[in-house]
Parts: C-alpha cells; sequence; structure tokens
C-alpha cells in the first residue's frame, strides 16, 4: 500500500511518500524551489518523493491532503459574520483568493496532479482530506516508539481546532478535548512575535531565542489583560486587543497602547521593551504548556506524551515540561509545524481510515532520524560541482572524517552536506554548518559572517549520545534538537559581579562555560543528541573532533544564509559556501577550502548574496 500525503496552500509545503505503513522519503517544496516558506503545491517534493521509492504515478493508491478547505472556510464566514460590520475590508481581501484558489480544491489538485502525471488515473477516487489536528495528531503519535499516549497538538489554528488533546493506542487515534478558534496560544505568540517586529510564521522562534536577554516583567499583564488561563490549561482570549480576526494585522490600537506604544518596526534596533515583551509571552507559553500537560497526565492516566502542531516546536517550553516529571517519555515530531502535515495524513490514512497494523520499532521511532529527503551519489557531487567550477579533492570516508575534524580543531567553519537532507525545520548533521562550540567568538561570527543574521541568535550544540549528561543537565535522547537544556554545572564560567549587572543584549560577548558558542546567555543550550544508529557518519566525525579535543561538543546550525532555504543540493551547497565566511566545504567526499577557489567565483557569488 503506498500513500502520498500533502500539505500546501498555506506555508511550508511538503510531501511524504508511506508505504506499508513506513516512511521512505518526505521533503519541503521550499528546498526544490529555493523559496523559504514556499506554500505552492509541491511538485518537485512529490516528484522527489516517487523517485525514491523508484515507484510510478500509477502505484499510488492513495492521495491524501492534510487538511479539509471546506472547515477552514465555514470558520472564515462564521468569523466575519461574528465580528461584522467590523472586518469588511479583510474579508474583501481574502474571498476572492478562497473562491479563485482555495476553496474547491479537490478540483485544485486533481487538476495538479493531472497536470504532473497526466490523464489516465482517476485521481478523484483516489484522492482523500484528512482535518488539520489529525494530520498532526498522526504525525506525533504514528511514528512515535509508543504503543499509547496521550498526543498533544497547539498551533496557530487549523480548520477550527487550534489545540487539541488525542489518545493513541495501537493503529488508532481518539479525540478527546478541544479549543477551538479563535482562541489559540500558538496566535498568542504570533501577536507577540508581530509587537516585537518579526515576521508571523517564521519569526517566532526569534522570540523564543530573544528571551533570555529580558524578564518577564509583562507576564501578569498578559494573564490580566490578553489571556485567561484555567487550573487545566484551558485558555480564552480577550478578542479586544487582537486583531486577527477582521483585520490584516495581529494586534489593534488596543493592545499598543497595553504595552506602551505602537510595534517595533521591522530591522529597527532592539530594546529592552522587546526582550522583555519576548521573555513574558515564553514565560506564559511554558505556563499553559505545563498546565496542559499535567491535566492530561491526570484525566488520561497515560505515561507517554506525544506532540505536535507549530508551539511543539518551541523548544525551551518542551525542555521545562521534561524537567516537571509529568510523563515517563516525551516524543516530539521533528517536522511538528504544518510540513509534518503530510506525515500525519499519510499515516493517518494507513492506519485509521485502513485499519492496518502498526509496529513499533523497539526503542527507535518511525522518522528515521529524519533523514528523509535527498540523497546525492559521490559521481553526481563530482560532476555537479565539477560544472560548478568548484576546486575540490575526492578522499576516502576516513580521510574526509580526520581531515574535517582537524579543519573544526583549528577554528575553521565548515559546511557539511552528508547522506539524506533532513525533514523539518531542524538540520542534523545531513545539511548543517558546524564548528568549534569551544571557540568564544565563534557565536558572533557565524551569526554575522556566515548567516547574516541578528547577532542575539544563540546556536545549538551537537554532541555524543553516550557523553550527553557531561556537558548538558538532560539524560534522554534528544535527536531532533527540540529539547534545551542547560549546560551542567562544574562547565560553567563563574560571572564576575559587573557581568551579572549587565541588561539585555549587553550579555551576548560574554562567554557562560567551556563551550561558550553553544551557551546562550542563561546557561541553556538547544541539545541535539547524535547517536551512530541514525547518522554514522556524523556521529565518527564528532568522536574524532573528541579525539584530538577532549570535547564531544560541535556547533550545529543549518545549511543556508537568512532568507534561503536550507541547502539541498550540491550547487546550493557550494553557491552558500561560496557567497559565506565558511572556511571548508564537504560534499560527501569531496572537501573543498575557500582559499582554492577561483577568484572570479568568489566575487560573483559575494554580489549574490550581498544583494539578498
Amino acid at each position: 500500500m503506498k500513500i502520498l500525503g500533502i500539505s500546501a496552500y498555506y506555508h511550508d509545503a511538503a510531501a511524504c511518500l508511506v508505504v506499508d505503513g513506513q516512511i521512505v522519503a518526505a521533503a519541503q517544496e521550499e528546498r526544490f524551489t529555493r523559496k523559504k516558506h514556499d506554500p505552492s503545491f509541491p511538485v518537485n517534493a512529490i516528484s522527489y518523493c516517487l523517485t525514491e521509492a523508484r515507484i510510478a504515478p500509477n502505484d499510488v493508491d492513495y492521495v491524501v491532503f492534510y487538511d479539509k478547505p471546506f472547515l477552514k472556510f465555514e470558520r472564515l464566514i462564521e468569523t466575519y459574520l461574528a465580528f461584522a460590520p467590523r472586518g469588511f475590508q479583510s474579508f474583501v481581501t481574502s474571498l476572492p483568493v478562497w473562491v479563485k484558489d482555495k476553496l474547491f480544491q479537490k478540483s485544485v489538485i486533481t487538476k495538479a496532479l493531472k497536470d504532473m502525471w497526466g490523464k489516465s488515473v482517476d485521481w478523484e477516487s483516489r484522492l482523500l482530506f484528512s482535518e488539520h489536528h489529525l494530520s498532526h495528531a498522526a504525525s506525533a503519535f504514528f511514528p512515535s516508539p509508543f504503543q499509547s499516549a496521550a498526543v498533544l497538538t497547539m498551533d496557530g489554528v487549523g480548520e477550527w481546532t487550534t489545540t487539541s488533546l488525542a489518545i493513541g493506542k495501537g493503529n488508532q487515534l481518539s479525540a478527546y478535548k478541544e479549543i477551538h478558534f479563535p482562541h489559540s496560544l500558538g496566535l498568542l505568540y504570533s501577536a507577540l512575535t508581530y509587537y516585537t517586529g518579526f515576521k508571523v510564521n517564521s519569526g517566532e522562534y526569534k522570540v523564543m531565542g530573544l528571551a533570555p536577554y529580558g524578564q518577564p516583567k509583562y507576564a501578569n499583564l498578559i494573564k490580566d489583560n490578553l489571556i485567561d488561563i484555567k487550573d487545566d490549561g484551558s485558555f480564552a482570549l480577550d478578542m479586544s486587543y487582537f486583531n486577527y480576526c477582521t483585520g490584516l494585522t495581529m494586534t489593534n490600537k488596543k493592545f499598543d497602547a497595553l504595552f506602551g506604544g505602537p510595534p517595533r518596526k521591522p530591522e529597527s534596533h532592539l530594546t529592552q521593551r522587546e526582550m522583555d515583551l519576548a521573555a513574558s509571552v515564553q514565560a506564559v507559553t511554558e505556563e499553559v504548556v505545563i498546565k496542559l500537560a499535567k491535566d492530561v497526565a491526570r484525566s488520561t492516566g497515560e505515561k507517554n506524551l506525544c506532540l505536535a502542531g507549530g508551539v511543539a516546536l518551541n523548544c525551551v517550553a518542551n525542555g521545562k515540561l521534561l524537567r516537571e516529571n509529568i510523563f515517563e517519555k516525551i516524543w516530539i515530531q521533528p517536522a511538528a509545524g504544518d510540513a509534518g502535515g503530510a506525515v500525519g495524513a499519510a499515516l493517518g490514512a494507513y492506519h485509521i481510515m485502513l485499519n492496518q497494523p502498526r509496529t513499533v520499532a523497539g526503542g527507535l521511532d518511525g522518522m528515521k532520524g529524519s533523514y528523509l529527503g535527498p540523497e546525492f551519489s559521490q559521481k553526481d557531487i563530482r560532476d555537479r560541482l565539477t560544472r560548478c567550477g568548484a576546486v575540490f579533492r575526492i578522499l576516502s570516508d576516513e580521510d574526509v572524517i580526520k581531515e574535517t575534524a582537524q579543519a573544526l580543531a583549528d577554528g575553521k567553519a565548515v559546511g557539511w552536506m552528508n547522506g539524506r537532507m533532513e525533514f523539518g525545520p531542524r538540520s542534523l548533521g545531513g545539511r548543517s554548518i558546524i564548528a568549534d562550540a569551544r571557540s568564544p567568538s565563534m557565536q558572533k561570527l557565524l551569526n554575522l559572517k556566515v548567516k547574516y543574521r541578528e547577532s542575539f541568535r544563540p546556536f545549538a550544540p551537537s554532541v555524543l549520545r553516550e557523553d550527553v549528561d557531561k556537558w548538558f543537565e538532560i539524560e534522554t535522547d534528544s535527536p531532533y534538537m527540540l529539547l534545551v537544556a542547560d549546560v551542567v554545572k562544574d562547565k560553567r564560567r563563574a560571572m564576575t559581579d559587573e557581568e551579572k549587572a549587565l541588561f539585555g543584549i549587553e550579555k551576548l560577548n560574554v562567554p557562560r562555560s567551556e563551550i561558550p558558542a553553544v551557551t546562550h546567555v542563561d546557561y541553556s543550550a538547544r541539545v541535539q543528541t547524535v547517536c551512530e544508529q541514525t547518522n554514522p557518519r556524523y556521529y565518527q566525525l564528532i568522536k574524532r573532533f573528541k579525539e584530538l579535543t577532549g570535547c564531544s561538543v560541535l556547533v550545529n546550525t543549518s545549511f543556508n544564509v537568512r532568507g534561503e532555504p536550507i541547502v539541498c543540493s550540491p550547487e546550493d551547497a557550494f553557491r552558500c559556501f561560496m557567497g559565506t565566511g565558511l572556511d571548508v566545504l564537504v560534499v560527501g567526499n569531496a572537501i573543498l577550502h575557500k582559499g582554492e577557489q577561483p577568484e572570479s567565483l568568489a566575487a560573483d557569488y559575494k554580489v549574490e548574496y550581498e544583494l539578498d
């Protein structure tokens, strides 16, 4: 049985192919089109999935879309009627888009499939629609290593649902409790993302990264005015402060007055107010998540918890939830946002609709380390880099590890393209920029000269799984970089009184541990544990680095520059390498050094990125 899951038309379009209940391939459309968060029908991602599985279009038994457009349209109409006559301009703006592109998505999707593969197949009879939060829940439970679990999904909004609780047992999911639009924890966080000057649906992680620079001095103001939180974690928003139901912005003038002024203009100077607002909404989010989890555990008796939805990407909240010890084990879908809906749509159809059995693989999850994207043969890599004009050497497996580890120990920033591309928003050692975590200058260097992004943004550590508790206050697996933990006390550096007195962004340049490049200003880190079983080559690289330095921790950040998706192909990797301050590039067994590349190429690529 071959089932193709699709998410599209809103943000982060993706495709996933499930064969007999196993995820064979999954990828986001943005990686192929090079348009960040590309929402368009995922033609390239679909083609990749079928190519990876070596099947023809006619072999696909079902195509499953990740939500139900008619229910979303119902929510749109009912919302405008509820708030009428307010919101007329927003209604006039959105209605033509819905009527033209979104309302009749069955015919739109069918046409797209026929445009790809011809009209010989009756795609109407093979096309199914899941519900948005069911897709999230299925993506969280079915690949998890649990036979039974509570499943909590939290995001902006699906059709009507914004927060849902389900119980997963075997091959079935049963709904337990829901919170509906317009009351949404995800939209509250997005409102503060908008208000602090970042882009909604992509800037939320910046707010999370900014939070440790501030104090949660507005948390009570938020709870007293914006959100009413009950003891069981259920909540309601006071919609008089928000504009997203009827307007073209997230917040309104009443919201501005509550916080003492208009929203920060994007790209303008960050002030202590934005840092304190970030800390405040983060604190409120954590409170809601923990209360929800406690009620879930109490009311269901389940020992395991699965998480999905955009809020599940808040790894700080996840780390605090883990430390509460409410559940014995927690598993988080690595592509927790809308892209992961493609996974849930396919798995949900297989297990729930078709009632097919589910196999749990003794401790391992079904996401296969999230290495589900394209891989390139060494011959293909050689040919593609040659066409780019690159100067490179081909080394043995052993020599690639040795030379790369030495470059890292020498303080070089390395672009690392190895094996299959990751599915989801995190680079996990397949398409990563890596560096020495011990360097006190590496965090600033990577932000400003490689990533071209805000200097306050923290970087994550990759650490050997067997060494994780030697460096961080966590003892569990964290393969998907979705749990935050503090650096262990004996690796921290004591702060002087003068350093303790610093505020806001002034804290940035103070080294806080033996691995300052991955230690945030509150001593925390977004940890990725690396196992030999799921990524043997990356594991061997870190192990060799440890032999050279005594340190089993590397900086790991996504292989891209600001405004671009993570690289997919050797050409993407070479462009990023040439257009940034990276010193070394490793693509498969090919190794490139910046100083050996033609100067004319360096000039061309530098101009390209400066104009971006």
